[in-house]
């Protein structure tokens, strides 16, 4: 697995163990509560961990606002975080091709979701990246 592949990945457990626990992101960094399997979170990992709660609120209203029929609260939780990953991302990454973003959630959630998972995050990332005016091709994400 790629280097940032990985980080991604360890952050968007890291993120669900918050969402279960209600223990915060950078908190579950701190004292070391994360899974080890993949070995010490990364820098980057680290970042978007970081990033994510950081903007935790405005990340959530973007969601929002672009899933038809589903509040943030009501979706599953590996489709939400890998979601409020995503959109982090999509949001404040700009070294971070647009395309990339939603490409790795994608498969992400074709990995950790349900059957359904892959198509939602792709829906959902896609018009998000509209919005941001950032609007990329259809035929560019895999999904």
């Amino acid at each position: 697995m790629q280097e940032r592949s990985r980080a991604r990945l360890q952050a968007l457990q890291i993120l669900y163990q918050s969402d279960i626990t209600g223990v915060l992101p950078v908190s579950i960094l701190a004292n070391g509560s994360y899974n080890t399997e993949d070995g010490e979170p990364s820098d980057f990992c680290r970042s978007l961990v970081a990033g994510t709660q950081d903007h935790a609120e405005e990340i959530d209203e973007a969601i929002g606002r672009t899933s038809k029929h589903w509040t943030v609260s009501r979706m599953p939780l590996v489709d939400r975080n890998i979601l409020r990953l995503a959109t982090y991302e999509i949001l404040h990454c700009d070294s971070i091709p647009v395309s990339v973003s939603i490409n790795e959630a994608v498969e992400m959630a074709k990995t950790y979701g349900g059957e359904d998972s892959s198509r939602f995050v792709n829906g959902v990332l896609g018009r998000i990246a509209e919005i941001v005016g950032q609007g990329i091709d259809e035929d560019d994400v895999d999904g």
